[in-house]
């Protein structure tokens, strides 16, 4: 692809937006075939079952790690110049926010991820969830909640002015990440056999990972050829929900890779769901249902934006890259997610649907 040649065509901030759009497109087509889904996946784990959504998940974890290290080492990318490494990483942030949005994405059915591929597909739940969502993480971003994510951000940062880099802070050879990504997806495979999961699906999981890698490679080139600075980023959607509200409701915002990259993963999850017949409009099941998942989505917004990504910010793209604060982050929504799971659902007997 010849990123200076669209950049002289359209223009720097539309061929940004455009990378978003092809990143969220990819994303939200495998995303919505796979059934991608970090909290179906802690479900089934805090269950004591390691069954498909968790093979699944694994799957796009570990082949997104696999696409981006390799991209890595043929020069299509350099991870010390992303956005969320190149900048100070917040460990109190991780921990609190991570918890958060574990807890959140339990209560709400969904992280923001898959509410956003959800509501593609006419789910009425996962569009007011959304907008929750995106409302909070803007009130986080540069509203209300600001000071209270400030305070809580600034108790513990990473030291040198810069995120840390896991695989460096260990000394490990730069082939290490491409190496474990490698494990992790036989591991992906095997358990996915045993699941029984077909070809089509185990080809989509792998697809929400690729995308991933799709919004590096693009923004890193872009960066290359640009006249203004450019943020090397990929798929998250705590930042680009806020970024892509505002940008509906106040004049004169400029486009970017986030104005693209979420109406894209809505786009692609529609055609993707239209062409298998699985259009359906699907509301709440009652107002206690209603309550709950207006509380995860909150959670969601703010913890999101504590931790300095998502599910898919900084359980997927962050660790792709090996940024401290996202493995950090991934690890404890996956605690908050098993402790809601078994206090909310397990013991206090709420019933659950994927």
């Amino acid at each position: 692809m010849d990123i200076l040649a669209i950049v002289e065509r359209i223009g720097e901030a539309p061929t940004a937006a455009l990378f978003g759009l092809i990143t969220g497109m990819i994303f939200g087509i495998a995303a919505q075939r796979s059934n991608f889904c970090l909290r179906a996946a802690t479900v089934e784990f805090a269950r004591g079952n390691i069954g498909p959504r968790m093979s699944i998940w694994l799957l796009t974890f570990s082949t997104a790690m696999v696409w981006v290290q390799g991209a890595q080492m043929l020069g299509l990318m350099r991870a010390e110049d992303a956005r969320m490494m190149a900048v100070p990483g917040t460990w109190s942030g991780a921990i609190i926010g991570g918890l958060l949005f574990g807890m959140g994405m339990v209560l709400a059915r969904g992280c923001s991820g898959r509410l956003l591929v959800l509501a593609a597909t006419g789910n009425l739940r996962s569009v007011v969830s959304g907008l929750v969502f995106a409302v909070v993480a803007q009130m986080s971003l540069g509203g209300w909640l600001l000071p209270l994510r400030e305070k809580i951000s600034g108790v513990w940062i990473t030291e040198g002015g810069t995120n840390m880099d896991v695989l460096a802070a260990l000394h490990l050879p730069e082939a290490t990440g491409l190496a474990l990504g490698l494990v992790l997806a036989a591991l992906a495979i095997y358990l996915s056999r045993k699941n029984e999961l077909g070809t089509r699906k185990l080809f989509m999981a792998s697809g929400v990972g690729f995308a991933v890698a799709v919004g590096w490679v693009l923004t890193y080139g872009l960066s290359q050829v640009a006249f203004d600075p450019v943020q090397i980023e990929s798929a998250t959607f705590t930042g680009p929900s806020a970024h892509t509200l505002m940008f509906f409701l106040v004049p004169d915002t400029v486009l970017e890779f986030d104005i693209g990259l979420v109406p894209g993963v809505f786009l692609g999850a529609f055609l993707a769901a239209a062409w298998a017949g699985e259009l359906k409009a699907q509301g709440f099941e009652g107002a206690g249902n209603m309550q709950r998942a207006m509380i995860g989505a909150a959670a969601m917004g703010f913890g999101g934006m504590l931790a300095g990504g998502c599910a898919i910010g900084a359980g997927v793209t962050g660790t792709s890259i090996f940024v401290g604060t996202a493995w950090v982050a991934l690890t404890c929504m996956w605690i908050g997610a098993v402790a809601t799971d078994y206090l909310v659902d397990q013991k206090g007997g709420a019933a659950v649907t994927a």
